[in-house]
């Protein structure tokens, strides 16, 4: 399958919003991108309806358009019906005269070729006589068929679709012409791909809109040409194709069906044999066409679309010639997704990985965007998903993680609401405050067990503490305090590290300090008193010899 539909990866936020939405999960999640498995996409275009980020976008095709409308032959537009609608009541006459502006040949009404359609389902069920016939104009539908439910296609109509068949039509009366189709729907890009010749482009409405707005062409109201025909004009609605048919063939039932879901529900209802004698018209889109994906993104009025297509149509059919019936068979083959089914033991390994060991663990709460764990198990073995996008799994997984830091490590963890509720405390704080249990406080005011003071300058200021000494009388504790505020999650947390032991070897070593100055300052003091009464002794000592030596002197002279 050509890329139609892609991913702008800068965008994609990891929020699975596409999966969850996507009808056939065929969407694979690669280093936290979404990414769309081609192989199993079916086209409704859901996931780019959806995404919040705008991450999906539909491949465009004005620049193939340009190199057609350049290269010299005729080039005839084919307007799907919904245009009434997304233009708001804008004829096709004011639609074909502003594509003349951008070098079209002409335009025309796929409803031109819906006609064909459904004159061909008529006699299938008036001729043929087959027991379940299920339209075949949804190309959405068809790959589902083809890809989900290939034993169901001996039930489809085989026909083409009225794009298909309003070209082979154009391309019939203007052999040298090329043919572009503008509607409301992303699938259509891959079936003008997948069947070569016939559609030469396709532009979505909202490509025109900003093609028409780029070259300042307006579509000029009071050129609407609405009349007695074209009936086909209602197949974009919901169970359109029915009102256009006369349902009269005795015996059969006429159904319509539309969203994936519920044509999946039909489908399985035929597949196990359920339902007979019943020509069902199914649409991807809910809605039908006229909630396509482009008509939903851009232009979601349901109600309205319905009555501006519903005014829009005539109540007779137009004059078409049929076309050879070998030109309008289209026989759906299966298509191989290459999609491999784990064995049971794969299954059940995978689920362990995210701590689901018995049937009751598995949740199926859909929060990954699968329908069941298994389902999502099955998307871990083929590479499209991963272990991380189980909300639960993380969840508890996180929570194990935090709660056994919190439980295990030394300091004592305070959490507070913006009231000073105790919102949570840990076994470190409970053995620092002598709490037998933490629901003893657990929405309790902190003032039961701490001095509120710092909380409330803390909340006030906005300035949170850091390793604040502080000690609390009542238990005799040493603490170095942090308390800080989450304004986010409007909660204050404080943390204690229990120093009392480190407190009284601090003040251990300052006594010892203290005795040893004192020690220290009294030996000094000994030591001077010593000093000075030698040096007392030896002035006396040295006063009585120098008198006796004097003494010797003058008797020596004497003689």
């Amino acid at each position: 399958m050509s890329e139609f539909l892609r991913l702008k990866k800068s965008n994609c936020k990891n929020c699975y919003k596409c999966i969850r939405n996507c009808p056939v999960k065929s969407i694979r999640f690669s280093g936290g991108q979404a990414n769309i498995v081609g192989d199993e996409c079916i086209l409704c275009g859901q996931c780019f309806v959806v995404c919040p980020q705008n991450a999906k976008e539909i491949v465009g095709s004005v620049e193939t358009v340009k190199v057609l409308l350049y290269s010299g032959g005729p080039v005839i537009a084919s307007v799907a019906p919904s245009f009434v609608a997304n233009y708001n009541g804008v004829g096709i006459k004011a639609v074909e005269n502003a594509l003349k502006k951008l070098g079209f040949f002409a335009a025309e009404e796929t409803a031109i070729g819906a006609t064909i359609v459904k004159n061909e389902y008529e006699r299938m069920l008036r001729e043929d006589k087959r027991d379940v016939l299920i339209s075949s104009c949804c190309h959405s539908v068809n790959l589902l068929l083809q890809k989900y439910f290939p034993s169901v296609l001996e039930y489809s109509a085989g026909v083409v679709s009225p794009m298909q068949a309003h070209c082979l039509d154009i391309k019939r009366r203007y052999p040298d012409a090329k043919t572009v189709f503008i509607g409301p729907c992303v699938a259509k890009k891959d079936e003008a791909d997948r069947y070569k010749g016939i559609v030469d482009a396709v532009l979505t409405f909202e490509e025109l809109t900003g093609w028409l707005k780029e070259k300042s062409i307006e579509l000029v109201r009071g050129e609407e040409d609405s009349g007695e025909t074209g009936r086909a004009r209602l197949f974009p609605t919901a169970g359109g194709i029915l009102k256009t048919m006369c349902c009269d063939e005795a015996g059969y039932s006429y159904i319509a069906v539309d969203g994936v879901e519920n044509c999946i529900a039909a489908i399985k209802d035929i597949e196990n044999g359920g339902i007979s004698k019943c020509f069902i018209e199914m649409s991807a889109c809910a809605g039908s066409c006229a909630g396509g994906p482009i008509m939903e993104k851009y232009h979601s009025a349901y109600i309205r679309n319905y009555a501006e297509i519903n005014a829009y149509a005539g109540e007779r059919d137009f004059a078409v010639e049929p076309l050879p019936r070998k030109k309008i068979q289209n026989s759906l083959n299966p298509i191989d997704k290459n999609a491999r089914m784990p064995a049971e033991s794969e299954i059940v390994e995978i689920l362990k990985q995210t701590g689901k060991t018995k049937k009751e663990h598995e949740l199926n709460c859909g929060s990954c965007g699968y329908n069941t764990c298994r389902e999502k198990a099955i998307a871990v073995y083929r590479g499209k998903a991963d272990f991380s996008m189980c909300l639960p799994y993380l969840k508890d997984k996180a929570e194990s993680f935090s709660d056994n830091i919190i439980n295990n490590t030394p300091n004592a963890i305070v959490v507070l609401n913006e009231d000073l509720e105790v919102q949570q405390i840990n076994p470190s704080a409970l053995k620092i405050f002598n709490i037998r249990s933490a629901a003893d406080v657990l929405g309790e005011h902190v003032i039961r067990i701490l001095d509120p003071t710092d909380f409330f300058t803390v909340k006030e200021t906005g300035k949170n503490v850091y390793d604040k000494r502080v000690y609390i009388a009542e238990y005799k504790k040493y603490v170095d305090e942090t308390v800080t505020y989450d304004r986010d999650y409007r909660i204050l947390i404080c943390i204690m590290r229990d120093v009392t032991d480190e407190e009284a070897q601090r003040e251990k070593k300052e006594s010892i300090r203290s005795r040893t100055i004192e020690t220290a300052d009294k030996v000094v003091d000994r030591q001077m008193r010593v000093v000075q009464e030698i040096a007392s002794l030896l002035g006396e000592t040295a006063a009585e010899t120098k008198i006796a030596l004097t003494k010797l002197k003058e008797s020596i002279v004497d003689e």
